[in-house]
């Protein structure tokens, strides 16, 4: 089934979500796009493998961000989309995880309305849900977790930061929720897991940490939440890593006694 925007159309934007790491995540139809773009700007966590996708021929540019380190503003990334695609090119936007998912995908798609650019956004597999069922955790279990909170790990308190979020965090009203996911908080699990537990959250609590979801060197932490992040500094876990509280973390402790989950080192500890 042909979408309304044509791949044979020059002049438009498509914002695909590259997935949680591992290149053969990409969707169908974002690896399609990928292989028709003129112009492919990517993220730094997306796979070289999945950026030589792209024809030869199609300009590769590198807009990657990491902590402490932009390639480019978001203002001139949109800027590059737009122009681009104003030049009468196929342009795609490569994006980690999904385009929606903490990945300013929104403000992108936004430009691209008002510079009455053509836009398709593409979904891709979230870290939020691809790491847990990487590890084995299901983030909701029947009997279990009915409820699950994504929450941005830069938005933890005491830690402003530019466009800091931390007053848009209810964080008793997460605490109450039976699975929390955090993303891009690793290096605020104490700060964390210390709100948490001030909300209400028991620090028996099961938690996880998961590195490198999806990739090889995939590494698991378990532990409780108040005792994860000596367990995380003491494995030397390093990001992008997503962490996982509540029951279900039980769950995909048995789940790993009888299954074949991704290609990890596991490390459990009481």
């Amino acid at each position: 089934m042909n979408h309304p925007l044509e791949f044979g159309g020059r002049g438009r934007v498509w914002l695909v979500g590259a997935g949680p790491g591992d290149p053969e995540l990409i969707t169908v139809r974002g690896l399609r796009c990928l292989r028709r773009a003129e112009v492919v700007l990517y993220d730094r966590l997306v796979s070289p493998e999945l950026v030589d996708e792209a024809p030869r021929a199609a300009l590769r540019i590198d807009v990657g961000k990491a902590p402490g380190r932009h390639a480019r503003k978001q203002e001139e990334i949109c800027g590059l989309l737009i122009r681009h695609a104003r030049a009468g090119r196929r342009v795609v936007r490569l994006k980690g995880g999904d385009p929606f998912v903490f990945g300013r995908g929104g403000e992108e798609a936004l430009a691209c309305a008002q510079a009455q650019v053509p836009c398709e956004i593409v979904p891709g597999i979230s870290s939020a849900v691809a790491a847990p069922s990487a590890a084995g955790i299901p983030i909701t279990h029947r009997g279990v977790a009915g409820s699950v909170a994504i929450v941005a790990g830069h938005c933890s308190p005491g830690l402003p930061e530019p466009g800091d979020c931390t007053d848009r965090i209810d964080w008793p009203a997460v605490a109450r929720l039976d699975t929390i996911v955090i993303l891009m908080g690793l290096s605020r699990l104490p700060e964390i897991s210390a709100a948490l537990i001030a909300a209400g959250r028991s620090p028996q609590t099961p938690a996880a940490a998961i590195a490198s979801a999806t990739l090889s060197n995939q590494q698991t932490v378990v532990g409780t939440l108040g005792t994860l992040g000596r367990w995380v500094a003491e494995a030397g876990l390093e990001a992008p890593a997503t962490l996982i509280i509540g029951e279900v973390v039980r769950v995909g402790e048995r789940i790993a006694e009888a299954s074949l989950t991704w290609e990890e080192d596991v490390l459990a500890v009481a």
